[in-house]
C-alpha cells in the first residue's frame, strides 16, 4: 500500500480513472463550498436590502444625515459584492492598489457633492 492506503493500480488506464474520480470529489466539495459561500453572502444582502429600506422611514435629523446613513450601508453591500461575487478577497496586490485608487475617487466625488450642498450654484 502506499502513503494514502490505497491499494496500487496495476493499469495506467484504471489508475487515471481513479484519479479523476478524487478529483472531482474534491471539486463536488470545493464547489459546494462556494455555493454555501455565495447563498451566506447572497442572504446578507437580501438582509441589507431591508434594513436599508426600513432605514428609508427612519428620520435622522436631516436630509444629509439619512444620506450618510443610506451610503454606509450601501457601501457596506458593494463591499461585500466586490470582495465575494467579483472574487477581489482572493486577487492579488495590484487589484488592490486599483480598488485603493478607485475608493479614494468615489471619496472624492461625494467629497464635491458634500460642498455643493453648502456652497450651491445659483443664478441671480
Amino acid at each position: 500500500m502506499d502513503e494514502t492506503h490505497e491499494p496500487a493500480l496495476a493499469d495506467p488506464a484504471d489508475a487515471a480513472a481513479h484519479g479523476a474520480a478524487a478529483h472531482d470529489e474534491h471539486t463536488a466539495h470545493d464547489v459546494a463550498k462556494h455555493i454555501r459561500a455565495y447563498l451566506m453572502v447572497g442572504a446578507t444582502l437580501l438582509l441589507f436590502t431591508a434594513i436599508t429600506v426600513f432605514l428609508s422611514y427612519v428620520n435622522f435629523g436631516t436630509q444629509k444625515a439619512n444620506v450618510a446613513v443610506a451610503m454606509l450601508v450601501a457601501t457596506f453591500k458593494a463591499g461585500l459584492v466586490a470582495a465575494i461575487f467579483m472574487h477581489l478577497s482572493n486577487e492579488k496586490r495590484m487589484i488592490y492598489r486599483i480598488l485603493i485608487f478607485t475608493f479614494f475617487f468615489v471619496l472624492g466625488l461625494f467629497w464635491l457633492t458634500y460642498l455643493a450642498w453648502y456652497d450651491p450654484i445659483t443664478t441671480r
